[in-house]
């Protein structure tokens, strides 16, 4: 005598999981893509990075759910919601890292070595075109005493070097960062203070944020100070005092290498 083996069904949990995770990867693909190469301005293109990273939530809840279902009745599907999840996961992992740093760090969008006289920007015709028109404005003072305690790593850099010297390095520090420099002075003149404005951008996505560097001359050396500025959001991520503190690293390791 045949037995009918009957096989429990696949969760329709499970078998809508994986293309919606699919799905979802394609769509934030896409608007990273959209956003990294400037197809569409950064807000639309945000829109639909935000709908790719929903669609990844999704897949994750539908791999939950499944998961219920088959310890619960015994359905089959299990491969399915594990991939599923795995890619919603990897999906999620890099902007879930930074919605920890917002929990975690004080929203800034202004970083500067100097919370007493922080640098100032350049007004100049080619600053404000590179810039689109923008000036990023003054901190507040409660602001600047949060990145203190946030941020007491980023401060001044001094070197025992000629001020002609340090600005030879900042411009090179500049150019090995990746900064697009838009313009420089050296030391010297009627206030004796060196600057260098540029812009960085961000790695995943390209966003623009500005950067000015100055260079004090001082008896025994000079002085670099930098003040890094976000032109978008109400939270930089660390990404300015990540730039700062990059950057001066890169100029005390140039600054070594011609000792």
């Amino acid at each position: 005598m045949r037995r009918l083996i009957i096989e429990e069904p696949v969760t329709r949990f499970a078998q809508w999981a994986l293309p919606v995770a699919w799905f979802a990867l394609a769509v934030t693909a896409i608007a990273v893509a959209l956003i990294r190469f400037q197809f569409v301005e950064f807000f639309p293109g945000l829109v639909a990075l935000a709908a790719g990273l929903f669609l990844a939530i999704e897949a994750a809840g539908l791999s939950f759910i499944a998961f219920v279902r088959i310890w619960r009745e015994g359905r089959r599907g299990l491969g399915r919601a594990v991939k599923a999840l795995l890619l919603a996961m990897a999906i999620l992992a890099y902007p879930g890292w930074f919605g920890l740093k917002a929990l975690t760090l004080p929203p800034l969008t202004d970083v500067s070595t100097d919370i007493v006289d922080p640098p100032t920007f350049s007004r100049s015709r080619a600053a404000l075109e590179a810039r689109g028109g923008r000036i990023p404005p003054d901190v507040a003072p409660e602001l600047r005493r949060l990145q203190r305690a946030a941020y007491p790593q980023i401060a001044p850099l001094t070197l025992d070097i000629p001020p002609d010297q340090v600005y030879e390095l900042v411009r090179r520090a500049a150019q090995n960062r990746k900064w697009e420099v838009i313009e420089s002075a050296r030391p010297g003149g009627r206030v004796g203070l060196g600057r260098l404005d540029a812009v960085d951008r961000t790695f995943l996505l390209r966003i623009a944020d500005d950067v000015t560097v100055r260079i004090r001359p001082r008896a025994d050396g000079a002085r670099i100070d930098v003040r890094s500025a976000s032109r978008i959001g109400q939270h930089d991520l660390g990404q300015n005092a990540h730039r700062i503190q990059r950057f001066l690293e890169e100029v005390s390791n140039l600054a070594i290498a011609i000792r």
